[in-house]
Formats: structure tokens, sequence, C-alpha cells
């Protein structure tokens, strides 16, 4: 029975930039099974992005950082800039920290490593969907950085960690272990140790008790009756 026009208004219209015919193709047909999505367009050329955003009004893009002739990071800017709906996941061949770190500074909301199996990418899209943010981190959905930190908010201490950093930042503050958050994170003890080091190079932090407090003010936990937005205004 064809949809009728509430249901589709309520479909998520995607629009997919890849340089590779055959790429765009299987994701295309990887989205099409999802209920409620319709992939409205794509492209591989990065100078056609915001007219097809212009013609198509797609909720989700979901762009190739390596586009060949555009800078990726510039065009999720422009994009917020002129479509500030629209949401963005990057699809790259780097799945490093701090490539993720710089898409969702930009602007993107969600973020995709080039390797990521089929069943990711769903994943992806349908936390995009429910306004959430997704992140190739290996981690329990309840920690997984949901907002990119709002490329504009100069003051916020945040803009300084990568993704990982945040996570491991937050668990700390929730006072898990430094072997439960390793479990947690699917990481080495090492690893969250290293994590926990370069937090305190970075924030100016010599001891944990202050990386808590540091955590309850800048709002990556939250206190019951402390405002950390109206602290960091003071």
């Amino acid at each position: 029975m064809p949809a009728t026009s509430t249901e589709t208004k309520k479909a998520t219209h995607v629009l997919i930039v890849d340089v590779h015919a055959l790429v765009r193709a299987g994701v295309r047909a990887l989205l099409e099974k999802i209920d409620g999505v319709k992939v409205v367009a794509e492209t591989g050329d990065g100078h056609e992005v915001i007219s097809l955003t212009g013609q198509h009004q797609p909720g989700i893009i979901l762009l190739d950082m390596t586009l060949p002739g555009v800078n990726a990071l510039d065009l999720i800017g422009k994009l917020a800039q002129t479509f500030p709906n629209v949401k963005v996941i990057i699809v790259s061949p780097d799945d490093s920290e701090e490539h993720a770190a710089k898409a969702f500074r930009a602007g993107a909301v969600g973020y995709l490593p080039k390797s990521a199996s089929a069943a990711e990418l769903v994943r992806a899209v349908s936390a995009v969907r429910k306004g959430e943010g997704y992140s190739p981190a290996k981690a329990p959905s309840r920690i997984i950085v949901k907002e990119p930190v709002p490329l504009a908010d100069k003051s916020n201490p945040l803009l300084e960690l990568t993704p990982r950093q945040h996570q491991v930042l937050k668990l700390i503050a929730e006072g898990y272990s430094t072997r439960e958050i390793a479990r947690a994170l699917e990481i080495s003890v090492k690893t969250v140790e290293s994590h926990r080091t370069h937090l305190m190079e970075r924030l100016n932090i010599h001891d944990v008790a202050s990386l808590v407090r540091h955590a309850i003010r800048v709002g990556v936990v939250k206190i019951d009756g402390y405002d950390a937005a109206a602290h960091r205004r003071e």
C-alpha cells in the first residue's frame, strides 16, 4: 500500500555524498532497508552538495571526508550556516580520535570510519535520527558523546578534548576505577592511564580529585542543584 502524506512527512531524507559510485549504491541499498529512511539524492561531487541540499532538503547527509577538491570540514560549516537543521555524518578512511574530534568541532553529529560494518552504519543513522550523536568508539551507548561541542563556544574547555578523552573524563567523574573504565571502553588499563595523563596535561590539572571537580564544573556529569552553565558565566 502506498505511503500516506503523513507517513511521507515522517520519513528521514538522506543525501549520500561519496566519490565512489559503487559505495553510494551499497550505502543506498542498506539505508533503504531502514523503515522511515529515504535516500533522496546522491553525488560524488562535493561542489554539488550545497545545491542538492537546497533542492532536496535532506535531514541527514552522509559526507565523504576525502572528496577531491573540497575541504569537508569547511563544507560542514557552510551547511551549518545555510541549513541549520541538516545533520551531517562524516565517513572517513581515518578512524583516529583526533580526526573524529575535528569533525565534531566543525559541526558533524556523527563520525564513521569507512571500515565500519553495515550494522554500524544503520546504528549511526538511527542514532542521529533520534537526535543523538554517533561516535565509532567501542563504548556503551550511555557514555557516547551525544552532542558535538559548538564551535562558537570558545569558553568551553571540552573543546580541548577528543571524544575518547571526554568518555574517560566522564567515567572518572562518575567514580569508575581504572580497571572498570578499561572494561567499559574495551581498552587496556595502560591506555586508560595514558588518557588520564593527557587529560590532566590538556586541562592543566594535577590530581584526580581536581579532575572530578572540573568535570562537574563544566557539566560532563550532573549534580543536583549545580548549574554548570551558570557557573561558567560567572
